[in-house]
């Protein structure tokens, strides 16, 4: 004898109306639709669908950081930089010649040769093992810096205007670099941006900054009295971030993000517009081409 289904709706399974075939007796907390568990969303009472979750979110304002950006809890862009750094260093150890010969911040290649791309990609690079007593030491406390205050920064400005800060403070070095140097590696014209903004920032909130003017000029000292040591790079790259934190600092609340993201692009324009009107002055110093 075999027993037939039956037919009264009361005693029918529902299925997941997103997963049709999956049975299920959980419905939704707002809309009532049944959801698998692959749907559910833990809410404050039960569970929602991914549709009223999403649409609870529309209405909610996201949280912000002091200076506009989105709420940082962990500083994903910070780990993600020192892993392109180290990377970068694994790859340079690897195969040094070939890494220092085509991407190293060089003003001859980027002024006659037109290779651009050296202005970002120097400042991934580092001094390789074999080039010295500072070798080591170069990424180590470039990196070290990045570890210690890039978090703090990327949780004040959020990670989107951190990054245009970093991107742009290490630009600013490279520039410095293309106008007044020869060659250069290192992530320092990025590193003494990140020192800037720190000041900036922290004066714009009231905080103390002796400190920070403290490692500023104590870096600044070393950069001058330790040979090899390209000043243009961390001359230029604090000059930049000092300039875009400034921008994120003080800019009206009311048309806050137009002026951080409007700043940020008259930096680029400018720092652009300094390499295609300017020529390399050190490199026209070497080879003897005046006027």
């Amino acid at each position: 004898m075999t027993t037939q289904p039956s037919s009264d709706p009361d005693t029918v399974v529902p299925n997941c109306y997103r997963h049709p075939g999956r049975e299920t007796y959980v419905r939704c907390q707002r809309c009532e639709r049944p959801i698998c568990p692959d749907c559910m969303r833990e809410a404050s009472v039960g569970f929602q669908c991914p549709e009223c979750v999403a649409e609870g979110n529309r209405g909610m304002r996201q949280a912000q950081s002091v200076f506009g950006g989105r709420a940082v809890v962990t500083p994903r862009v910070t780990w993600a930089l020192l892993v392109l750094n180290v990377l970068a260093y694994f790859a340079e150890t690897v195969r040094t010649d070939w890494v220092l010969a085509n991407f190293t911040m060089n003003s001859f290649a980027v002024a006659y040769d037109g290779e651009w791309w050296r202005l970002i990609t120097g400042a991934f690079l580092h001094m390789p093992l074999g080039g010295g007593g500072w070798a080591l030491t170069h990424i180590v406390f470039n990196m070290w810096a990045l570890y210690a205050i890039g978090p703090e920064l990327e949780r004040r400005l959020g990670s989107a205007r951190f990054l245009a800060l970093y991107l742009l403070a290490a630009l600013g070095g490279s520039v410095a670099v293309y106008l007044f140097g020869i060659a250069a590696v290192g992530a320092s014209g990025a590193i003494y941006g990140m020192f800037g903004a720190l000041f900036v920032l922290g004066r714009k909130l009231g905080y103390n900054v002796q400190g920070v003017l403290w490692l500023i000029g104590i870096n600044a000292v070393i950069t001058f009295v330790i040979p090899g040591i390209s000043w243009q790079g961390h001359l230029g790259g604090l000059i930049a971030g000092s300039l875009v934190a400034a921008v994120f600092a003080f800019a009206p609340a009311k048309s806050r993000d137009a002026v951080q993201w409007g700043g940020c692009a008259a930096m680029l324009v400018v720092l652009v517009a300094l390499v295609l009107a300017l020529p390399p002055f050190a490199v026209q110093a070497e080879l003897g081409i005046y006027g």
